[in-house]
């Protein structure tokens, strides 16, 4: 018999040595969502880590639009997009978003990951080159990885970085993908200065605007717009549907060309079954709100710089972050989860956030901010991290 290593074992030995490095992930079930306020384990606790930017997850319009549309079509979809799978609402998103962010075209992904694996499947062939920022979400970088193409990341926003590793490859196909808003430290890209650099190289500018588009620019269309880009300096624009609009699923929006290109090519789009058409109806209203609504995100910036000024009389260790993403840096991945575990006792929800998912030695609590707070939930808040030890980051 050949003796093989046992794949199961291994993996739990992993398990077992993130747990006694402090590390491991525990699933825990909500119970109930009430706006800002969650219930788990019987205790009701105010959240300050979702991703419900602009306090849509739970509003009447989106659900009346749900079940209306439940009544009419039905649950699922029964098939892939381009099988049978395709119903109107699908198509009345598509041509929303394409419109809202100023592009051709628009193409509905089930997620934000499986929409940048498609993407950088679609676009990049072994051997060409992919620069990304080294903060890049996980799934930009698993995509070009899959892609078989070169993979160079740059250190965080440095921009002459990245001209260096793009000038290094000039005979091959390149593309320079980086989030808009990163996720974990709530800064934003500098998409000016890199939109330049690829027209200069002639590589192929990609951006991942999850957490920007809703929050961000005139009418929330996002980083890019909120920057003065367009299609043309942004020719691969994704976002996702699940934070800022509190639905679910994701787009990638541009040329026509590219949308023809990824509908031929795109694996994770080609063999998926499309999102519930009631699902794409709800996100049809969460666009119409929150491109109408612009108090949502000017309440949200005031919320913003409320808790920052507040945070700065404490002394509290924060990231320079302008968005709703406000990252407290506490170093030590023992010191994120007690504070963590002191904010729940005082009846908070604030996710600690550890290795891998940042880097070592930048354990963090990831507080997050909603239109849906008020100013008596963020002053709270601050109350309660007053009492928290938070040390410093190391």
């Amino acid at each position: 018999m050949t003796c093989r290593p046992d794949l199961l074992h291994r993996l739990g030995l992993y398990g077992a040595e993130r747990a006694r490095a402090g590390l491991q992930r525990r699933l825990r079930t909500i119970d109930r969502a009430d706006g800002p306020w969650v219930e788990r384990d019987g205790r009701r606790l105010l959240s300050f880590c979702s991703n419900d930017y602009l306090g849509l997850a739970q509003h009447p319009a989106l659900v009346d639009a749900l079940k209306r549309a439940a009544d009419s079509d039905g649950v699922g979809s029964g098939s892939a997009h381009l099988i049978c799978g395709h119903r109107p609402a699908h198509a009345a998103l598509e041509e929303a978003l394409a419109e809202w962010t100023g592009r051709e075209r628009a193409l509905l992904f089930s997620t934000g990951y499986m929409a940048n694996l498609g993407v950088m499947q679609a676009l990049l062939q072994h051997g060409d080159l992919c620069v990304q920022d080294k903060l890049n979400h996980a799934c930009l970088i698993d995509g070009a990885q899959l892609a078989g193409a070169t993979l160079k990341r740059y250190p965080h926003t440095d921009v002459d970085a990245a001209a260096r590793q793009l000038a290094g490859q000039a005979e091959t196909g390149a593309l320079l993908a980086t989030d808009g808003v990163f996720s974990m430290d709530g800064d934003i890209a500098p998409l000016p200065g890199l939109a330049a650099l690829c027209h200069r190289e002639g590589a192929t500018f990609m951006v991942d605007d999850a957490h920007g588009l809703g929050v961000l620019g005139a009418r929330g269309e996002g980083s890019v717009a909120a920057a003065g880009l367009g299609q043309d300096e942004v020719p691969v624009l994704m976002a996702t549907l699940g934070k800022a609009l509190g639905c679910s699923g994701a787009f990638v929006a541009g040329p026509a060309a590219l949308i023809d290109g990824l509908v031929q090519s795109a694996r994770t789009y080609i063999y998926t079954t499309a999102m519930p058409p009631a699902l794409a109806a709800a996100t049809l209203a969460a666009v119409r709100l929150a491109q109408a609504e612009g108090w949502r995100r000017a309440k949200l910036e005031a919320l913003i710089a409320r808790f920052r000024q507040g945070a700065a009389q404490l002394g509290l260790p924060l990231m320079p972050s302008p968005t709703a993403i406000q990252p407290l840096l506490l170093g030590h991945a023992q010191a994120a989860l007690d504070a963590s575990t002191a904010l729940e006792r005082q009846g908070f929800l604030v996710t600690a956030i550890r290795p891998p998912t940042v880097p070592q030695g930048k354990a963090r609590l990831r507080i997050t901010l909603s239109a849906a707070h008020e100013e008596t939930d963020v002053d709270r808040l601050l109350e309660a991290l007053s009492r928290v030890p938070t040390g410093q980051p190391v």
